[in-house]
C-alpha cells in the first residue's frame, strides 16, 4: 500500500469521522474514543483574533464549544492569541454573543430556561441576509452545530412556500436561464413543482 493511498484514505475516510464523539473502523479491528474535555474551575481567558485584526477575550468555558479552538486548547497551543482568518470581527462578536448565552444558560428541565433560549435564538436570527450567511459560514468553520442549525433553519424558513421567482427576489438571484432551459429543468424536476 502506497503512502499516498494511506494519506488519501485518512483524509477521505477517517478525518471526517473525528468530529464525532467516537467512531470505529469496521474490519480493521480498533475503535477510537474521544476523551471528554475537562474545563478547570478557573475562568481562564482565551484571546481570539479576527480576520480584520481585532482581538476578543473569551472565557475558556465558552471557547471550548468551538471544535477547532477546543483542539488548540487541548494541545496547549493557545498562546498568545488564536487567529481566526475566516471570521470578521463583526461576525465573531455575534458568534461570541450567541455562545455565551448558550453556555451560561443553565441546562435543566426548567421550562423557563428553554423558553428564554428559544426567544433569544428567534431574536438573534433576525439579521440581514449578509450577516446571516456570514454566521452560517462562521458556524461551519468553528463547528458550532447549534448555531449552524439555527442559521440554516432561518434560511430554510425564508425559502418555505415560495416560488422560484419569489426565492430569486428574496435572495437577489439573477435568473440566467433562457426560457427553453428553464422549461427543461421544470420538466426534469416536475416532482418539485407539484
Amino acid at each position: 500500500v502506497s503512502l499516498s493511498y494511506l494519506i488519501r484514505f485518512f483524509f477521505i475516510s477517517i478525518l471526517p469521522s473525528l468530529s464525532r464523539p467516537s467512531f470505529s473502523l469496521i474490519g480493521l479491528g480498533f475503535q477510537i474514543q474521544e476523551k471528554p474535555f475537562k474545563i478547570m474551575a478557573s475562568s481562564k481567558m482565551i484571546v481570539l483574533k479576527s480576520s480584520d485584526g481585532e482581538t476578543f477575550e473569551l472565557e475558556e468555558a465558552v471557547a471550548v464549544e468551538w471544535q477547532p479552538i477546543r483542539y488548540i486548547i487541548e494541545d496547549d497551543c493557545a498562546n498568545p492569541s488564536i487567529p481566526l482568518p475566516n471570521v470578521t470581527s463583526k461576525i465573531l462578536a455575534k458568534v461570541i454573543e450567541y455562545c455565551k448565552k448558550h453556555v451560561h444558560t443553565p441546562k435543566s428541565d426548567d421550562k423557563s430556561s428553554e423558553d428564554d433560549l428559544k426567544a433569544f435564538d428567534a431574536e438573534f436570527a433576525q439579521v440581514n441576509q449578509g450577516i446571516l450567511f456570514d454566521l452560517i459560514l462562521a458556524a461551519n468553520y468553528l463547528n458550532i452545530k447549534s448555531l449552524q442549525e439555527l442559521t440554516c433553519q432561518t434560511v430554510a424558513d425564508m425559502l418555505k412556500g415560495k416560488t422560484p421567482e419569489e426565492i430569486r427576489e428574496t435572495f437577489n438571484i439573477k435568473d440566467d436561464f433562457i426560457p427553453e432551459e428553464e422549461e427543461e429543468v421544470r420538466r426534469e424536476n416536475a416532482w418539485a413543482f407539484e
